[in-house]
């Protein structure tokens, strides 16, 4: 909620018409919230089998000059039910103190505190990996929570109904051609280039309101069925997976269904986008709707030919009543009950508002599989193979997936290498502009290798677990694990985000002065 929202609002209602606010590029880095600003200590215990036996987590969270909507509980509640992460940890602990500093407010950034969760647990199974002598898959093969295991739940309370986190393992080590790596390697050393090789396996929790409603209303002269929702696609493409569900539960064409969203007058009500939520919630709604439609169906056509709703049977977008050649398609029902006199019950024909509640989070999981190549003359990083296998539940729209999978990535690789904000002693930003604060670009990416294998929710209709933010919650930790795969033959030992060319290069040289 920026400041400005409010005086435009009401300017919006004193003038009676639209009204936009737009922020320069320089307004916007000065005061737009920020994301991920955390410092924390955390040591893990393991067994002399590498087994972990606890863990903890100390952390200071920046929150900014004033709190933001959503900032302390991004810091806290957010990466509780996932710190955990795909492991059997017994024991946890984790103590966070938020303070106040001269930045702008910070608040939910994609992935909203798993990311950072993630990150820590991640950097930490590789740190245990080294000093144990353990490889990176070993001892996280070690420690998964195996399938027949689900449902598990995990330390601090969280119920993962089903998932296969060592299966999707071993099909992304497959597929980065893990066991070729020490050839690929050697190739680089003789360029005098740094490779290394970083594996990171996250589990998500998706957020965000319980409950969401929408409306049906049928134009059965135009042959089309809008339905409104109280969720905003931001380029997710919301309304080709929406209509797909619902145009597959009523048996018509998709293209005959009308999204309507991200409009008050239209639709009053809804939990909004974010938490990974949007599918899963409206698409469960739309399976809601669409079986409402069809009892409701089912009952006006019972009416208009004087017979029994359960002598009316659906199937394949028709209506038929059974033991007669009546039979009538949605559309053509809609218009029939438009023109009947129906009874007070069924007034509003085949148009209806449906809702559906969640019972429980949903957890979004996968590994992820960096390989990088860094020139140690210069500290730049090479981001030459990125492999992604995800369990997103069931899969709706593939093509839908794979954008949000690649767009995440990018957002985390790009945190990973470079992006920061920076404040002099004076608190005067200096990162203000894209010439110092550095976006990804698309040369700068490899293609990424993405899979996915479908293990159905077991907690809600359509079986489906979210996959909006995935991606960069996996991405930060295994681009830094695979810098500091790089680098270990040079002694460097630990870095922290973001591997700038600079930070990577005086790492480098610290650590070859400290061999000397």
């Amino acid at each position: 909620m920026f400041s400005e929202y409010l005086p435009v609002m009401q300017a919006a209602r004193l003038l009676q018409k639209p009204l936009k606010w737009t922020c320069d590029r320089s307004e916007a880095f000065l005061s737009d919230t920020h994301g991920r600003d955390l410092k924390s200590t955390a040591d893990m215990a393991f067994d002399p089998e590498g087994r972990i036996l606890g863990y903890r987590i100390r952390t200071i969270a920046n929150m900014g000059a004033c709190l933001s909507n959503f900032g302390p509980a991004i810091a806290t509640l957010a990466p509780l039910q996932v710190a955990p992460g795909p492991y059997h940890i017994p024991a946890f602990h984790q103590q966070v103190t938020g303070v106040y500093t001269n930045s702008a407010p910070v608040d939910a950034y994609r992935g909203a505190g798993r990311p950072e969760a993630a990150y820590l647990l991640e950097r930490l199974i590789h740190q245990g990996a080294m000093d144990l002598g353990l490889s990176q898959d070993e001892i996280r093969r070690r420690n998964f929570v195996r399938a027949d295991q689900m449902p598990y739940k995990n330390v601090t309370g969280a119920i993962y109904d089903s998932g296969d986190f060592t299966g999707n393992m071993h099909d992304a080590m497959a597929r980065a051609d893990w066991a070729g790596f020490a050839t690929r390697r050697q190739q680089a050393t003789e360029h005098g280039l740094l490779r290394g090789l970083g594996m990171a396996y996250y589990v998500e929790c998706t957020l965000g309101d319980p409950m969401e409603e929408i409306d049906i209303s049928f134009d059965p002269k135009a042959g089309r069925v809008s339905v409104s929702v109280g969720t905003q696609s931001n380029g997710q493409g919301h309304e080709t997976a929406y209509a797909q569900v619902f145009a597959d539960r009523l048996g018509i064409d998709p293209y005959q269904v009308d999204i309507l969203q991200g409009d008050s007058a239209i639709k009053n009500t809804g939990g909004g986008t974010g938490g990974s939520r949007s599918l899963q919630m409206i698409g469960n709604a739309c399976i809601a709707a669409g079986d409402s439609v069809i009892e409701r169906g089912k009952e006006v056509m019972a009416h208009l030919y004087e017979a029994s709703p359960d002598d009316i049977r659906f199937e394949d977008g028709f209506f038929e009543l059974s033991g007669t050649n009546r039979r009538l398609g949605v559309f053509e029902l809609a218009d029939e009950a438009a023109k009947a006199d129906l009874p007070q019950a069924l007034a509003r024909g085949l148009d209806l508002s449906a809702s559906y509640t969640k019972s429980a989070s949903t957890f979004p999981n996968g590994c992820h599989i960096a390989e990088v190549e860094i020139d140690p003359q210069t500290g730049v990083v090479a981001v030459k193979r990125y492999t992604v296998v995800d369990d997103f539940g069931t899969v709706i729209n593939p093509m839908l997936v794979a954008g949000q999978v690649h767009g995440g990535v990018v957002q985390g690789i790009g945190q990973a290498l470079g992006e920061d904000v920076i404040y002099d002693e004076n608190a005067q930003l200096l990162s203000g502009s894209f010439m110092d604060y550095p976006m990804p670009k698309a040369g700068d990416m490899p293609v990424i290798d993405f899979s996915y294998n479908e293990i159905p929710c077991q907690t809600n209709p359509l079986g489906l677990k979210g996959c909006g933010e995935a991606g960069t919650i996996g991405a930060c930790p295994s681009v830094m694990i695979a810098i500091l795969d790089a680098l270990a033959p040079k002694g460097v030992k630990a870095l922290d985000m973001p591997a700038t060319p600079f930070a990577i290069w005086s790492a480098i040289n610290k650590a070859e002065a400290k061999a000397a």
